[in-house]
């Protein structure tokens, strides 16, 4: 052991950052998903990074964190090299894991302890900063003894002491050195920020070392607090529910602030994803909006005239300066996911941001007072007109479920992202207008759409965007859903000029489809539709009139590689019918048909298994139709969700890394879909025992999601859990 140990620790930082970085990479789910829910984590095994359902394509999360944890117990170079990743990404999952984030990144909410872990903090950084300048020092070969560091602490507090670096007296002053008696009066004043202490420090090592020897390399001081190693915040398990906390302490002690959520905030300057949910929608203020997107380009763009003008010079005295500065070197935000938002708290808040930034008040400010329109002028001594603010970083944005938001509101919030990939604006109140002018965008190009359910929109609005905007000519996920009580405004002829004109159906690049409560017919599906060779996951619910029969032929003709297919409520075969009639139905012009290989038989040799026609295996259907299934039949099961959706799932079926026996010799070196799964296959009995379970099973089991994966950038093929998981795969509407 004692010998192991010497060589792990004679290894470089570099060697150890890059295996930590490999430990992380294995939690991350691989370009091309299987398609099903994350099973089989009891021995999770070596990740495959391939679209397998087992073994498992990465690890999970609680096995990533706890060997990261692990490694950080290791050493101290081990701890280095493995709390970047530590930190990377947090999900907060506990009201008392909140607070302890809180305590960790921000320092807590005490605000008179703020000054003197201000000064402790001075004080480190300066002995940090000047230890690692007397050794760049001693690297061009000059001597560096008590003299020389003593020296370069006198001139370094000189350098700080100065008029164009400003740190109070008071914190250049050790903290032991102080008058401990709490008698003695003291002004109470707002220490800088952190990230402003920390800059200064380096500017006067630097400046006074580069006096000395002029070129030298002066590395940045070392910064203890891990905000910025984080670069993924969501509250998607975060949860108050079952802490027999009464209703007045739900109200008046909320453990979400915004006043806790903005001082977080302001210490992850590399922040580039951010999830909230309707449990702590209270939190999200004006100030956390602020915080949130007036980030990087955003903020360095603020105040920047249009061309031809005057220079704005802003006011020294503004208050807002200060975060202005410290934002400009903040990373832009990538994404962020605000599904299910509706509180007053939120809805007021982020109208006052758009209304603050976003929207042109001078065509309005000439029917306003003149003590409005002086309330709202920029403290500037040279007001000029500034330049429409843009969030150029953003590429996706979910807005699911945010009905609370007004259009004059939504609208100019969707625009002022002119690089958008992925867009949910299911269940808002998008309206036509607002449709064309982002399709109008020429800088949009959107990979993955959902507008389920946005009853404030026009078929010919949708039919218009999906044709003739440029925005949707890279399409690979698209959810137009609609059931009973939302039905879809397309019409017959819109959805052929869809089907037959729209560039996302013409070049066959779909992977994801969902035309629920569409009128869909035989003709379009088998005459007008292209072939759709990529496409996985088809949702055709809710449409009374189309025969199971033109489903099929579809299927086995144009997109065999369908794997997913929703039914509920669609065809008369399955509607309409009794429940006999309708088991019957789909197992003789479905399922036997699509999934059941050609019988083939032979005296002299062993048949050679072909494949079946498609790779259909989950159906989601009614439930009053999954009831009458019983049982299943077969290799068939009923898998229900924690919410209303079932689905009827091949258990004999499930990409599998191991190659099957008469597999050839390409599709051996990676996953397969198999089609025969033995009855004590893994795979096969974790299907069985989720069937067993009736429902009582996780929010992220499930197939064909409602709901779109913004964090990762997975779009509605990905994995979710938590609060998104139950949208995406529990919810029946």
């Amino acid at each position: 052991m004692a010998s192991e140990s010497s060589i792990v620790n004679q290894f470089p930082p570099e060697l150890l950052a890059v295996i930590c970085a490999h430990v992380y990479a294995a939690g991350l789910p691989p370009p091309t998903s299987s398609l099903d829910p994350l099973l089989c984590t009891d021995k999770p095994g070596i990740p495959t990074g391939l679209p397998s359902s087992f073994p498992a394509a990465h690890w999970p999360e609680a096995v990533v964190r706890n060997t990261l944890a692990s490694l950080c117990q290791v050493n101290k170079a081990w701890y280095e090299a493995a709390k970047p990743w530590l930190w990377r990404k947090i999900e907060i999952r506990l009201p008392r894991s909140w607070l302890a984030i809180v305590e960790e990144v921000a320092g807590g909410d005490d605000e008179d302890v703020s000054e003197e872990q201000a000064a402790f903090m001075v004080d480190q950084t300066l002995r940090n900063a000047e230890t690692a300048a007397l050794a760049a020092k001693t690297l061009i070969g000059e001597c560096s003894g008590d003299d020389e560091a003593l020296e370069l602490h006198d001139k370094v507090l000189e350098r700080l002491s100065g008029p164009d670096i400003s740190i109070p007296p008071e914190l250049l002053t050790p903290p032991a050195s102080r008058d401990p008696s709490p008698r003695r009066p003291r002004a109470k004043s707002k220490s800088p920020a952190r990230w402003k202490l920390m800059r200064s420090i380096s500017v006067a090592v630097r400046d006074v070392m580069e006096r000395a020897h002029p070129g030298i390399y002066v590395p940045p001081p070392h910064d203890p607090h891990p905000g910025r190693f984080v670069r993924h915040l969501d509250f998607n398990h975060f949860r108050t529910i079952g802490m027999r906390r009464s209703v007045e302490e739900g109200v008046n002690n909320r453990f979400v602030t915004g006043d806790r959520l903005v001082a977080v905030l302001k210490e992850l300057p590399n922040l580039l994803v951010f999830g909230a949910t309707e449990y702590m929608d209270g939190a999200l203020t004006f100030p956390v909006l602020k915080e949130l997107l007036l980030r990087g380009s955003a903020s360095r763009g603020r105040g920047r005239p249009s061309r031809g003008r005057d220079v704005v010079i802003p006011d020294p005295n503004d208050p807002e300066q200060e975060d202005l500065a410290r934002r400009r070197e903040c990373k832009d935000l990538e994404a962020v996911d605000l599904t299910g938002c509706v509180s007053g708290v939120f809805v007021s808040a982020l109208a006052q941001f758009v209304n603050t930034f976003l929207l042109d008040r001078s065509d309005s400010d000439s029917s306003d007072s003149e003590d409005e329109r002086e309330r709202r002028r920029p403290r500037s001594r040279n007001l000029v007109q500034e330049e429409s603010l843009t969030f150029p970083g953003m590429r996706r944005l979910g807005l699911r479920g945010v009905k609370s938001l007004q259009p004059h509101i939504l609208e100019p919030l969707v625009l002022a992202f002119p690089h958008l990939t992925h867009l949910d604006l299911s269940c808002t109140r998008i309206t036509p207008d607002g449709l064309a002018a982002l399709g109008a965008s020429s800088t949009v190009r959107l990979q993955s759409l959902a507008l389920e359910r946005c009853n404030w929109l026009t078929g010919e609005s949708i039919r218009n965007f999906l044709v003739e905007a440029p925005a949707t000519q890279d399409l690979r996920e698209l959810s137009l859903y609609g059931d009973w009580t939302f039905p879809s405004p397309l019409s017959e002829e819109q959805l052929r000029d869809i089907v037959e004109f729209a560039p996302c159906f013409k070049n066959g690049q779909l992977v994801y489809l969902d035309l629920s409560s569409a009128p869909v017919t035989r003709e379009i599906l088998l005459n007008v539709c292209a072939p759709q060779p990529r496409l996985r996951s088809l949702g055709l619910s809710h449409i009374r009139d189309l025969e199971l029969g033109a489903v099929a032929e579809f299927l086995r003709t144009k997109a065999n590689n369908v794997e997913i297919l929703t039914l509920v409520t669609s065809t008369p075969e399955l509607g309409v019918a009794s429940s006999r009639q309708a088991t019957i139905a789909l197992h003789t012009q479905l399922i036997r048909p699509l999934c059941t290989p050609p019988f083939s038989f032979s005296l002299t040799s062993k048949p050679k298994t072909e494949d079946p026609p498609t790779r259909l295996r989950i159906i989601e259907l009614a439930p009053p139709l999954l009831t009458s299934l019983g049982a299943g039949a077969g290799t068939w099961r009923i898998i229900r969700s924690k919410g209303g959706r079932g689905w009827y799932v091949d258990a004999a079926s499930g990409w599998v890394a191991q190659p099957s026996p008469d597999a050839d010799e390409a599709a051996a070196k990676g996953s397969v879909l198999r089609r025969d799964l033995e009855s004590g296959h893994p795979w096969r009995m974790e299907l069985e025992s989720l069937a067993d379970a009736n429902g009582n099973v996780s929010s992220g089991v499930g197939w064909h999601a409602r709901k779109m994966e913004i964090l990762h950038g997975d779009g509605l093929l990905g994995r979710e859990a938590g609060l998104y998981g139950a949208v995406a795969f529990a919810y029946q509407g």
